[in-house]
């Protein structure tokens, strides 16, 4: 039998979900867990994603909810025949793909590196009305550095970053521009710029300054 709270999200209500984000393959994991509300379109979850797990926007990305891929597709859309049929991301909500208790489906950033994140309806809380922003509950661990090489990647710029002898320890240090640590994460600060983000729609500008701003209060 499904729950009240489970079936929620299809009864008219606004609901709140709780989502728990988690960048796979990552060791320790890098998570986070986001309030949002269910009538947050799929644009405004991934500026969501973007803000909340530090990356900046700067590739591709795809929401993959079974056999099915949504994205923006004004930028990324089928080039062949045979490829599958990419949705527009602005004309779907979290309630549509998303509507119970445990569904889980993934996002991906940059199809270069692949940073995919699993994505999982931990809660749906029936509410008056969708919020005006999400919400950080809370997470670890920091994002790691775009263009990195993927979670691969990302491993190996660790055990360059703590062996001070290795070869290339200068070079990585250079590359990053700044200082870097793997361990941290704040919640507050990360509430602080998605509170900036405007409901229910954010253009890429907006975005964009959105995300300049948080990286500079970073440095």
């Amino acid at each position: 039998m499904i729950s009240a709270i489970e079936t929620a999200a299809g009864e008219g209500n606004a609901p709140t979900y709780h989502l728990k984000v988690v960048l796979l393959d990552s060791g320790p994991p890098v998570w986070r867990r986001l309030q949002v509300s269910g009538e947050a379109r799929l644009d405004w979850l991934h500026a969501v994603l973007q803000v909340a797990m530090g990356w900046t926007n700067s590739h591709l990305h795809q929401f993959k909810v079974g056999g099915a891929c949504y994205s923006d597709t004004r930028h990324h859309f089928a080039e062949f025949e045979d490829d599958p049929e990419i949705l527009e991301e602005r004309k779907f909500t979290l309630r549509q793909i998303a509507p119970r208790v445990h569904d889980a489906f993934g996002y991906e950033y940059d199809f270069g590196d692949s940073w995919e994140h699993g994505i999982t309806v931990e809660k749906i809380l029936p509410d008056a009305a969708p919020s005006s922003s999400a919400h950080c509950l809370e997470g670890a661990r920091a994002c790691p550095p775009e263009d990195c090489g993927g979670v691969w990647g990302y491993d190996n710029l660790l055990k360059i970053l703590k062996n001070r002898k290795h070869p290339e320890h200068k070079s990585m240090k250079v590359w990053l521009g700044r200082p870097f640590d793997a361990a941290a994460f704040d919640v507050e600060k990360t509430n602080l710029w998605l509170r900036k983000l405007k409901w229910p729609r954010v253009t890429e500008a907006q975005l964009r300054k959105v995300l300049l701003g948080r990286d500079t209060d970073q440095a």
